[in-house]
């Protein structure tokens, strides 16, 4: 499914990736729920396909070993490396899931959709340098990505503390699409206004 299909709204959009919530204590804006979405995903973040003990549902853990030998088989299936590495993403095996996004844009490179979703899991693994070059990446391919632009922001100003650089990373996305929000529902652009009368 192509970004422009599952975005409404810019934030309102089925694939979501990651419900992180992080509070920014900026004056207004403290409490504002930052998300980092996945450009591709087929259940929501909040779902867990894992039990209190970490053990994987039967179906996902069928589902992984079923891909797993399908890439077994046919290792340059680009699109199978992508599905395993969705699954391992939903049942958290950060590193496997890493691997597997990895080895699927060795074989196909340029999906925008598939950098932002191996960034995110950077992130989640604790890695934001990696993150916001692999949505740099997707940039690099589709300049006007609008997930990719407002994740490599909360990742700048969040985990990198550069506040600088995420406003310019919003101010791309808002010059795109002015209508933009938080998933909070908050319009970028007034952020953007809050944080760059804190910037002077």
């Amino acid at each position: 499914m192509s970004q422009k299909n599952q975005i409404k709204g810019y934030v309102k959009t089925e694939s979501l990736l990651l419900a992180v919530s992080l509070a920014l204590v900026l004056g207004f804006v403290a409490g504002v729920a930052f998300t980092v979405y996945r450009s591709t995903n087929t259940a929501m973040p909040h779902q867990s396909n894992q039990d209190s003990a970490g053990h994987i549902d039967p179906e996902k853990a069928a589902e992984i070993k079923n891909l797993q030998a399908q890439v077994d088989r046919f290792p340059a299936d680009a699109q199978a490396w992508t599905r395993l590495a969705h699954l391992y993403f939903d049942t958290d095996q950060k590193q496997k899931a890493i691997k597997a996004y990895e080895k699927s844009l060795s074989l196909a490179p340029d999906r925008p959709d598939i950098w932002v979703d191996l960034g995110v899991m950077y992130r989640r693994q604790g890695k934001p340098d990696k993150a916001v070059e692999c949505f740099d990446k997707a940039l690099k391919i589709d300049p006007a990505h609008k997930i990719a632009l407002y994740n490599k922001g909360v990742v700048l100003m969040h985990d990198l503390s550069d506040s600088r650089g995420a406003i310019r990373s919003w101010k791309k996305l808002v010059a795109i699409d002015p209508e933009a929000v938080t998933p909070s529902g908050m319009k970028i652009r007034a952020m953007l206004k809050e944080l760059e009368k804190r910037q002077n």
